[in-house]
């Protein structure tokens, strides 16, 4: 069948939203599926506020059910809450179409973060956007049961993978140059949400590894001048930085999931974070990963956990099973 994707997340952006939705595509295909997306890069747009990597779509609702009946999908999946999401999901609801939802991130939480407008009033506006839908997927029992005890009506699991053939144990590594001490690696968009000042700022015994970028870059690099700076990867790069630290260090606390974690894992490399929604779900607490409140005692914990353990735990994760999921949950979109 023919599976039309609405995602304002998209290239050039680098985040765990479009990676999940480029491996779906690739899984379902595999089924024997067709898949298209429509986003930003069909219209006009203009950079976020304060996200500028991220595009608005700057389009008309004639010209977004335009794309949509061209397409003449089976299946309509609203993938994110942006302009071109609510767009469509007005349009559907308009022309009594069907449709699903995802929740990927906590933003009520990362709005709260950057700009302190209450999160009852995020949620509350979710819900709405959530709700017109037949089912809400997010990635993690938590946040199924959370978005639920905050009254969203058909919350389901979607779970995520890891491409195994890019992170994996096995190759190149990054040479190291600190007589044998351990690498503390973090691998994320450096924004205030994300909490990675929590790692930068712990005294820990031995160097301390970030890549990635965003709006708090530049501060970060100022702040932490030790710091090793990677920038953005590809996948490759990303597993060879994987594979060379002795510790993967995750410091948020308002992610749904974090591909990051998952990635890190199966390359073999443990992962230290705190005990919320998102790490609870993906770590095996002293098996794959550390987590406790204090991030430096999670941090030289996880230095003692055997790296064929976290490989073990990773392999639980695939992208077949979460296609599977995310396929079982959509609703033709007429009739």
């Amino acid at each position: 069948m023919k599976i039309l994707i609405v995602t304002d997340a998209w290239e050039p952006q680098v985040n765990g939203v479009v990676r999940t939705l480029k491996m779906t595509k690739r899984e379902l295909e595999k089924m024997g599926h067709e898949v298209f997306f429509l986003t930003p890069l069909e219209f006009r747009s203009i950079p976020c506020p304060t996200y500028p990597e991220i595009a608005l779509a700057l389009c008309t609702p004639s010209q977004v059910k335009k794309k949509i009946d061209a397409i003449n999908p089976d299946c309509l999946h609203i993938a994110t809450e942006g302009p071109l999401g609510w767009m469509s999901r007005n349009i559907a609801m308009k022309n009594n179409w069907a449709f699903t939802t995802a929740y990927h991130s906590r933003f009520p939480e990362y709005v709260h973060a950057r700009f302190k407008i209450p999160t009852k009033w995020t949620y509350s506006l979710f819900r709405k956007f959530h709700n017109a839908g037949r089912a809400t997927l997010t990635p993690t029992p938590a946040i199924v049961n959370d978005l639920a005890s905050k009254g969203f009506l058909n919350p389901r699991l979607w779970t995520r993978g890891v491409d195994k053939d890019t992170f994996k144990p096995v190759g190149p590594r990054e040479e190291k140059s600190n007589d044998g001490k351990p690498i503390f690696l973090h691998v994320g968009r450096l924004a205030v949400e994300k909490n990675v000042d929590a790692f930068l700022q712990l005294d820990l015994p031995g160097e301390k590894w970030v890549a990635g970028d965003g709006p708090e870059r530049a501060r970060l690099e100022q702040t932490y001048p030790g710091v090793k700076w990677f920038g953005v990867l590809d996948g490759p790069s990303l597993a060879r930085l994987y594979r060379s630290a002795d510790v993967f260090v995750f410091p948020s606390k308002t992610d749904t999931f974090g591909l990051v974690m998952l990635e890190s894992m199966s390359c073999g490399t443990p992962v230290a974070g705190f005990p919320v929604e998102g790490p609870i779900d993906v770590v095996k607490h002293n098996y794959s990963g550390f987590l406790h409140e204090d991030l430096r005692v999670a941090c030289i914990e996880a230095l003692a956990i055997k790296r064929e353990n976290v490989i073990d735990h990773a392999n639980l994760f695939s992208w077949t099973t979460a296609s599977e999921q995310f396929l079982s949950a959509l609703r033709p979109m007429r009739g």
